[in-house]
């Protein structure tokens, strides 16, 4: 028998041999170590082509459009290239988008996203990749800083006091109920979560139609068309501060990957994003640059550059000239909030369960089960407990924004990673024979998307203006990013002493069991296997930890071998 038929024979076995409920497919043989693939969702079919869309346009829109218009014209000093950014903005977004689309073509059954392709493109050394993100997905799988803000607009609105303890204690009444929604009913949830977004659209059509009122002239605004005359004048040359518009306005657009964390709950998962999720970004790129023009259209340059307030509450002060429109405006900012906070939520439950469902995670079965009402209890649990600490805990100003700067800098880096991990699933499914998927990337795309990531992660470094002091804190700047480093370092530590050291002493190795929950779940259990205990496991179970007759491998393979001769 010829090299070449050798290869093909082990590569059949092992995509038999990794399949489960007789369920072949190339996502297991992709890697074995991680979490189990359910073929049928234990949280059921939900998410729709609607949901699908205001997942992602709920989390892309919250706050952003209506307060980074005028950071982002500070930053790059003119009207022209301000809007030139939103425009780039779209871009990186839709390389990004690529990379999510590819990975779910490769994995359709897989929800959690990062967390499910990171574990396929790194699966080697086994458990590496997915110790250090479920560190940081847990460590740092709070929502403080969207409550907060959701609490200040809703105290606006009703004309409240925004002391600091009158703001977290209605963060966490307000965020409390978010949560208790999305544990009862995951269809509820997302119904809410569709009729909000529809609520986003309104309010964005509503200021981009009164743009265009006010540039044909029919409002009290006297010079609609001043800001675009000489557009690009007072262009700046500082890269720090173009640098930090980009990112803000880059910022502005994450969420569009929000739906890819429910993937395993959507009915034709890769055929619904392949269509829906560009519409959803193409659609939230649309409104945001309407938006803009409306912006600059009713407010002078200056002002939309120098004031501190909501550059959306200059709009509507501009255009009608009344109190009641802003208060009416906090109030639809605050239900955009509530909207964001809500598909966050959602989403992130899943990414929560998924590193559960890994075995990393203590009590894996705690976090895959989803009893009593069918939705992720634990994930969300969690959540809730981290968010409320962080809400409450640490003392308003410099520990607050340290807090939730640190996210930042993390999610960086395994944005970065994911991306280029998606040359290394490309290369291992040619090395099995996987078929082509339903969609592919192409390379340019990816070097663009990876040299956004790159960018992301050198900028935080580059000292703001006014010196290593002048950050958002007290102290030095990129303490953050040092900080979020450290915790990757401590995540590889840990990983080191709990797979390497401690088995060489104890005699053991690490092994995965495969448990099946009542309700349908599946979850990877890490067990300890005596090394003299370690050939009677490998003839009762196989890679993913199925257990097994001991002749079922054998035989197995053997009629796959029989087929191919």
């Amino acid at each position: 028998m010829s090299e070449l038929e050798q290869k093909k024979l082990d590569t059949s076995s092992i995509v038999e041999v990794g399949s489960q409920d007789n369920f072949p497919s190339y996502e297991d043989a992709d890697a074995t170590a991680g979490a189990p693939t359910e073929r049928i969702s234990p949280l059921g079919y939900h998410v729709d082509w609607i949901s699908v869309v205001f997942l992602n346009i709920s989390k892309m829109i919250g706050t952003g459009v209506f307060t980074t218009p005028g950071s982002i014209l500070t930053g790059v000093g003119s009207v022209g290239l301000s809007l030139i950014f939103w425009v780039i903005g779209y871009a990186f977004a839709g390389a990004s988008l690529a990379v999510y689309l590819e990975y779910a073509s490769y994995f359709p059954h897989r929800s959690g996203a990062e967390v499910a392709y990171l574990e396929k493109a790194y699966p080697r050394p086994r458990f590496l990749m997915p110790t250090a993100f479920a560190v940081q997905s847990v460590l740092l799988s709070f929502s403080s800083s969207n409550a907060i803000v959701l609490a200040r607009y809703l105290l606006v609105a009703a004309h409240g006091e925004t002391s600091t303890w009158n703001v977290r204690g209605l963060a966490v009444g307000v965020f409390t109920i978010i949560v208790i929604i999305c544990v009862v009913s995951t269809k509820w949830s997302l119904r809410l979560s569709n009729a909000i977004g529809i609520v986003k659209l309104i309010t964005l059509l509503f200021i981009a139609v009164t743009g265009f009122v006010v540039l044909g002239g029919h409002t009290r605004v006297e010079d609609p068309h001043a800001n675009f005359r000489n557009s690009f004048a007072g262009t700046t040359s500082d890269g720090n501060g173009l640098a930090t518009a980009l990112v803000k306005v880059n910022f502005a657009y994450a969420g569009f990957e929000n739906a890819f964390n429910v993937l395993n709950e959507v009915k034709n998962p890769v055929k619904t994003m392949k269509r829906f999720a560009p519409i959803s970004l193409t659609v939230v790129f649309i409104l945001y640059m309407f938006a803009n023009v409306a912006y600059f259209a009713a407010i002078p340059k200056e002002e939309i550059r120098t004031s501190k307030e909501l550059t959306a509450s200059l709009f509507f002060t501009a255009v009608f000239g009344n109190t009641k429109s802003v208060t009416a405006l906090s109030a639809l900012v605050a239900i955009s909030s509530f909207g964001n906070l809500l598909a966050v939520v959602i989403g992130s439950s899943r990414i929560i369960r998924e590193c559960g469902r890994q075995g990393v995670l203590p009590y894996p079965q705690f976090w895959a089960s989803t009893k009593p009402f069918n939705t992720p209890l634990g994930p969300y649990l969690l959540k809730w407990v981290l968010t409320v600490i962080v809400i409450i805990a640490p003392p308003a100003g410099d520990a607050f924004n340290f807090i939730v700067d640190l996210q930042s800098y993390p999610a960086n880096v395994f944005s970065f990673l994911m991306t280029f991990g998606l040359f290394l699933v490309r290369k291992h499914r040619a090395n099995i024979g996987a078929p082509p998927s339903e969609f592919r990337a192409w390379n340019a795309v990816l070097i663009f998307s990876l040299a956004v990531n790159v960018y992301l992660l050198v900028l935080p470094w580059i000292p703001p203006d006014g010196g290593i002091y002048a950050g958002d804190v007290s102290f030095f700047y990129a303490t953050y990013c040092i900080v979020g480093l450290g915790i990757l370092g401590v995540s590889a530590g840990a990983y080191a002493i709990w797979m390497l050291i401690l088995p060489r002493l104890g005699g053991y190795e690490i092994r995965q069991l495969l448990e099946k929950l009542s309700d349908g779940a599946q979850a990877t259990r890490l067990v300890k296997v005596p090394n003299d205990e370690l050939a009677e496991w490998g003839a009762t179970h196989d890679e993913h930890g199925n257990v097994v007759n001991r002749g079922q491998k054998t035989t197995n393979v053997e009629s796959e071998r029989a087929e191919q001769t």
